[in-house]
């Protein structure tokens, strides 16, 4: 696995720095290059943006560019679950809007308190994930075509939901506050810190564990280089955010949910389950695997990010209507998710390329928007970006299957 969040486990020869870089140029001599590519092409993004216009990277449109790719971020590390497994979900853009109208409905029409209906709009995700799962899984159809009904089923339970209306705004403290809260500035260091400090314990307690269990362990050096790298990104990130309205709560949702997917499918024997089922899922079932249950249990939770996603987006947007949930949000996800170094081929990437996918998309969009751009060029852009991901995926494939029949 070729990401930042599996980085600790990989192997350094040589102690000290001088063994990491070697590890890393070995790695990247047979193909497998990692966040290395999204990394440079976030930064040449950002770098022409700026050149175009001096208002790219001011925090207040830098904090902008965070609220927007919130929902989509989310959305995005469910699909990655899904990938992981060689199958898609082409539902998650409806899905995403059924849910928040069921939210909204609940909250708006019925009078439900904002936290019960914020819950039931999740459940709802995840009964539909759990269903999608069960119907790939029992009668054996193709995900892509199971997901393309919920697709199109779906969005006619959004129009059923919302009635004759069509559209319901949101008006609720506890559920617009999901996007329109910011954390004061104090309290943001003090979160940026902890985050550091958990990362360190985690990488030193990960390496501690492999010492004990007499299995090869990544060199101090390395450990010493990743955690500054980390340090700095968290340090900047809120630098910028706080000189503007402070760290927003969408964003720490975000971040935290990735954490914790990213711990389940790095840590968790469930989650070498999955690149296991995705890597190759009849080696999986001889193996002991319950491949269904694999399968079920990762659908139910694709639906619930997607359900988390489209809440996000109604409490930014203040408002559910017809359209939630469509246009490109389901695309976008799903670019994200391979822009960020995801397979498709299922059984390789991490839930962080989310995150990474998510920034490079939200980006190109944020920077066309202050260039006054057409859509019609976003797109193109857009489009242009995913084949040139998908093409370096399939080089990397290829520089590993030589290096191993070398």
């Amino acid at each position: 696995m070729s990401t930042l969040a599996s980085d600790p486990r990989l192997i350094a020869e040589k102690s000290g720095l001088s063994g990491s870089v070697t590890a890393f140029r070995r790695r990247v001599s047979q193909g497998d290059l990692g966040v290395l590519p999204v990394i440079v092409g976030l930064i040449l993004i950002w770098a022409i943006f700026q050149s175009l216009n001096p208002n790219f990277l001011t925090p207040r449109n830098l904090t902008n560019l965070v609220l927007q790719i919130a929902a989509m971020g989310t959305i995005s590390a469910g699909i990655v679950l899904v990938l992981l497994l060689g199958e898609i979900d082409l539902s998650a853009g409806a899905v995403s809007g059924l849910c928040a109208a069921m939210m909204a409905v609940l909250n708006v029409k019925q009078g439900v308190p904002a936290g019960l209906a914020v819950g039931s709009g999740l459940l709802a995700g995840l009964v539909i994930g759990g269903l999608h799962g069960v119907i790939v899984t029992r009668f054996q159809v193709p995900s892509f075509v199971v997901t393309l009904a919920g697709f199109i089923g779906w969005q006619g339970a959004l129009l059923y939901v919302l009635g004759d209306t069509g559209t319901v705004n949101l008006g609720d403290p506890g559920i617009i506050g999901l996007a329109g809260t910011f954390l004061p500035v104090a309290f943001g260091w003090i979160l940026a810190l902890v985050c550091v400090g958990l990362y360190v314990a985690m990488v030193l307690w990960e390496r501690r564990r492999r010492a004990a269990a007499g299995l090869s362990v990544a060199s101090m050096g390395g450990v010493a280089a990743r955690a500054a790298a980390i340090l700095l990104a968290i340090l900047i990130s809120t630098v910028v955010l706080n000189a503007d309205r402070g760290v927003p709560l969408a964003a720490l949702i975000l971040v935290a949910s990735i954490v914790v997917l990213d711990f389940l499918t790095t840590r968790t024997r469930f989650g070498r389950y999955i690149f296991a089922v995705g890597g190759n899922a009849e080696a999986a079932r001889r193996a002991g695997i319950s491949v269904n249950g694999i399968k079920i249990v990762v659908f139910t939770l694709t639906s619930g990010m997607a359900a988390l996603g489209g809440i996000l987006a109604a409490s930014r947007l203040l408002a559910v209507n017809q359209s939630s949930g469509s246009g490109d949000i389901l695309l976008n996800s799903i670019a994200a998710a391979v822009i960020g170094g995801t397979s498709l081929f299922g059984g390789r990437g991490s839930v962080w390329a989310a995150l990474l996918g998510a920034l490079v998309i939200g980006s190109i969009s944020n920077g066309m928007d202050l260039l006054a751009l057409a859509s019609s060029v976003k797109f193109m852009i857009t489009g242009l970006v995913l084949l040139v991901a998908v093409t370096i995926d399939a080089l990397s494939r290829q520089g590993r299957a030589q290096a191993g029949r070398a």
